[in-house]
């Protein structure tokens, strides 16, 4: 089982777990409105838990495979130090994909 992140703050799978409960309460007609709105906030604040867990795990993916393909050296990630990293490696154009080929029959010349 996946441990606490500290700060009192739910793992990500147990936020995933009480969101998916908490959707299910309020799609029935059984609570008050009082009780929805309740729910409703504590649905928003797991949902950004649950934004925040991905996009670390997201840019430690992006860190462990940028260091990888440069040295063959895994570095410990450090989400601090992190964001600023990935940042430096955003500037950089993403690759141009080339345009398809065209199909011309095969009794027609094609120059391009």
């Amino acid at each position: 089982m996946a441990k606490p992140t500290g700060k009192n703050e739910p793992t990500f799978e147990s936020a995933l777990e009480r969101l998916e409960h908490i959707v299910e309460e309020m799609e029935g007609d059984r609570l008050p409105l009082e009780e929805l709105l309740g729910r409703y906030e504590e649905g928003t604040r797991l949902v950004k838990v649950c934004q925040e867990r991905l996009n670390t795990a997201e840019k430690r993916i992006d860190l462990i495979t940028k260091n990888a393909s440069e040295s063959g050296e895994l570095a410990p990630f450090d989400p601090i130090s992190a964001p600023a990293e990935i940042a430096a490696t955003a500037s950089v154009a993403p690759p141009q994909r080339a345009a398809p080929a065209r199909k011309t029959p095969p009794d027609e010349v094609s120059l391009f």
